[in-house]
């Protein structure tokens, strides 16, 4: 029990010196600025808020890099689809008509055949 009534001890000891060590500029009223200082205040205002806008400018502007990566990958990715849909419908096309060119000769030669024996009898 002593050894945690000198330890919390101790460590307000600690927290006091730190808290006595930070040392913070005081804060003038507005009647206590000179002219001079509300210069030097609204320099820094202006500073900070040129900052500012230039942040939310550069991140606004990766936005609207990224966005347009985006859709011009969407716009590849379209392409090479529809380049792709094109190529198996033709495909597809040339195998039927291939097909039916097939039907019709096989057609042909059988009717051919056909007119052939009948001309023989």
């Amino acid at each position: 029990m002593k050894k945690q009534i000198l330890s919390l001890a101790v460590i307000a000891l600690l927290a006091f010196a730190v808290q006595s060590c930070k040392k913070e500029e005081p804060k003038l009223t507005e009647e206590e600025l000179t002219l001079g200082n509300k210069v030097d205040t609204l320099a820094t205002d202006v500073k900070e808020i040129k900052d500012s806008a230039v942040t939310k400018t550069e991140g606004a502007a990766q936005d609207v890099k990224d966005a347009t990566k985006k859709a011009a990958d969407d716009v590849e990715n379209a392409a090479k689809k529809t380049a792709t849909d094109v190529k198996d419908a033709t495909k597809k096309g040339a195998e039927k008509v291939e097909n039916a060119a097939k039907v019709a000769k096989d057609g042909t030669v059988k009717t051919a055949k056909e007119v052939n024996e009948a001309l023989k009898k």
